[in-house]
C-alpha cells in the first residue's frame, strides 16, 4: 500500500490533481468533457505556480548563498523545502493511509455535525501525513503518528469552519469555500489576537492601508511588480563586496530585480486558473450534497489556499518579509535555520490572516513578522526530528528530495514552522499521555463548540426558510 501511494504521490500535483478532479467531477454529475477541462486547468495552475515559485527560489537561492559565503554565516539547519516534507509525509505507513483515514474522519464529523467543511483538497493531505510521520519516526509508534495526524486534521476542519464566513466575505468569488490547510489554519489564533491588540493602539486607524490604497498613495512605488524589482535589486547588491563590484554586476542585479518583479506579477495571473478549474467542482459538489443530504445547507467545500495567494496584500507583505526574515535568521540568537528553498512558502502564511486584518498591509506585516520569528525557532527546534525522518526515508527510497547534506540537519519553512504542527509534536513527544490528554480535551472542546454553532445556524436558516414560505403563501 505504501508503494502504491508513493507512486501516486510521485506523479506530482500537476498530474495527480487533474486525475482526481476529473474523476470527482464525473462522480458528482459533471459531464466528462467539463470535468476534464476543470481538472486540466487545476493541473496547469499547479504547473504555472511551480514555475513561478521555482523562478523565485532559483533566482534568490544562488544570490542568498553568495550572501551567506560573504558574511560567513554559520547556520546548520539546511532548508529542504516542501518537496522534502511531502516525501517524508507520504513515504511512511501514516502517509499511505492518510487519505482514506482523513476522509473517514471528515465523514464522521459531517454526520455528527461537528464540521461543515467537505475537504476535497486531497493534495494538501500531505500536511497531516507530515506531522504524523515526524511523530512516528520520533516515537517509533504508528499509533502516536496517526493520533497526531488525526488531531491535526480535526482542529484544521474546525478552524476552517470558524474562518469560512470571514474568508468568503473578504475574498471575491469564494462563496461556499473554506480553507482546511493546517499551515494556513495554524496562524489564525495569532491573526485574531494580534489584530485585536493592534486595534487598541492609538493612531493605528490612520495606518489602514490596503494594497489598493498603497497604489493610490504611492503610485508606482505601491505596485507589487515594482516592489519586487526593488527588493530583487537590493538583494543583488548584497551579493557584491564592493561598490566597484556592484557596477560590474549591474546586468545580474537588474536581472534579479526583473525576476522578482515577474514573480509578483505572475502569481495573481496563475491563481485565476485555479479558480476557473476548482469553482465548477466546488459548485457541483455543494449542489449534490444539498440534494442528497438533509440539513446540508451551509456546507463549505474545502479548497487549496492557492486560490487566493495572488491577493495584492499577500504579495506585498510576503515580498517585504523575505529580506526581513533573512536578516532575522542571521540576527536572532539560537536560530540555526536560514530559509532559502522554502521562501515561496511565505505566500501561504496569509490566506487566513487577511480576512482578520481586512487586507491591511501594516497589520498583516506585523502579524507575519511575529509568526516568522516564532517559525524560525520552531524549525530549529523540530530539525532533529525532521532529520531523523528524512534520513530514514532516504535509506529506504533513495529519494534525492530528502538527501540532507553532510554536517547539516534538515528543516522546512513550509510546514515545520506551523504552530499547529509544533504544538502537536511537543505535546505527544515531551508530555506523552498528559499531552495527548490535553490535545484530546482541546479538540473535543472545539468540536463541541463548533457543533453548537452549526445546530444554531441550521435552526436559524430553517426558521428563515419557513418564514419566507409563509410570506409567499
Amino acid at each position: 500500500m505504501e508503494q502504491v501511494f508513493s507512486y501516486i504521490i510521485g506523479l506530482g500535483a500537476a498530474v495527480m490533481m487533474p486525475i482526481i478532479f476529473t474523476v470527482l467531477g464525473v462522480c458528482i454529475g459533471i459531464k466528462l468533457g467539463d470535468a476534464l477541462k476543470s481538472g486540466l486547468k487545476v493541473g496547469v495552475g499547479f504547473i504555472g505556480l511551480s514555475i513561478v515559485t521555482a523562478l523565485l527560489t532559483s533566482a534568490l537561492g544562488p544570490a542568498l548563498n553568495t550572501v551567506v559565503d560573504i558574511y560567513d554565516l554559520q547556520l546548520k539547519v539546511f532548508d529542504m523545502g516542501w518537496p522534502a516534507a511531502a516525501a517524508v509525509a507520504y513515504n511512511t505507513a501514516v502517509g499511505a493511509f492518510i487519505i482514506p483515514v482523513c476522509l473517514g474522519v471528515n465523514l464522521l464529523m459531517l454526520v455528527t455535525k461537528t464540521t461543515r467543511t467537505v475537504n476535497i483538497d486531497l493534495w494538501n493531505y500531505w500536511h497531516f501525513a507530515f506531522i504524523g510521520a515526524v511523530i512516528y519516526f520520533a516515537s517509533q509508534s504508528l499509533a502516536w503518528g496517526f493520533f497526531g495526524a488525526i488531531i491535526c486534521y480535526i482542529i484544521t476542519l474546525v478552524l476552517a469552519d470558524i474562518t469560512a464566513k470571514k474568508f468568503q466575505g473578504f475574498y471575491k468569488d469564494m462563496d461556499g469555500i473554506s480553507i482546511p490547510q493546517p499551515f494556513c489554519a495554524g496562524f489564525v489564533p495569532f491573526a485574531w489576537a494580534i489584530n485585536k491588540g493592534l486595534d487598541k493602539i492609538p493612531g493605528m486607524a490612520k495606518l489602514e492601508i490596503d494594497a489598493e490604497g498603497m497604489k493610490k498613495k504611492f503610485g508606482l512605488l505601491g505596485e507589487p511588480l515594482f516592489l519586487g524589482v526593488v527588493v530583487g535589486v537590493a538583494i543583488g547588491c548584497l551579493t557584491c563586496k564592493t561598490w566597484a563590484e556592484i557596477v560590474d554586476r549591474i546586468p545580474y542585479i537588474l536581472g534579479l530585480g526583473i525576476k522578482m518583479g515577474a514573480v509578483m506579477e505572475l502569481i495573481p495571473r496563475v491563481t485565476v486558473l485555479f479558480i476557473e478549474g476548482l469553482k465548477p467542482i466546488s459548485d457541483a459538489t455543494r449542489s449534490l450534497i444539498a440534494r442528497k443530504f438533509k440539513g446540508a445547507d451551509g456546507l463549505n467545500i474545502g479548497m487549496s489556499p492557492a486560490l487566493v495567494i495572488g491577493h495584492p496584500t499577500t504579495l506585498v507583505v510576503s515580498l517585504l518579509l523575505i529580506p526581513v526574515t533573512l536578516a532575522l535568521a542571521v540576527l536572532l540568537p539560537g536560530n540555526q535555520f536560514l530559509p532559502l528553498a522554502s521562501l515561496a512558502g511565505m505566500f501561504y502564511v496569509f490566506p487566513l490572516v487577511l480576512p482578520f486584518t481586512k487586507g491591511n498591509v501594516v497589520k498583516s506585516f506585523i502579524i507575519g513578522l511575529v509568526v516568522m520569528v516564532m517559525g524560525l525557532y520552531m524549525v530549529t527546534n523540530l530539525a532533529p526530528a525532521f532529520t531523523l525522518a528524512a534520513k530514514d526515508v532516504f535509506a529506504v527510497t533513495g529519494d534525492a528530495a530528502v538527501a540532507i547534506p553532510q554536517g547539516f540537519d534538515g528543516g522546512s519553512l513550509d510546514f515545520a514552522s506551523s504552530p499547529l504542527a509544533w504544538i502537536i509534536y511537543q505535546c505527544t513527544q515531551n508530555l506523552k499521555w498528559i499531552g495527548a490528554g490535553i490535545l484530546v480535551l482541546i479538540t473535543m472542546g472545539m468540536m463541541w463548540w463548533n457543533r453548537v454553532h452549526i445546530i444554531r445556524n441550521q435552526r436559524m436558516m430553517a426558521e428563515k426558510n419557513s418564514s419566507e414560505i409563509q410570506t409567499t403563501e
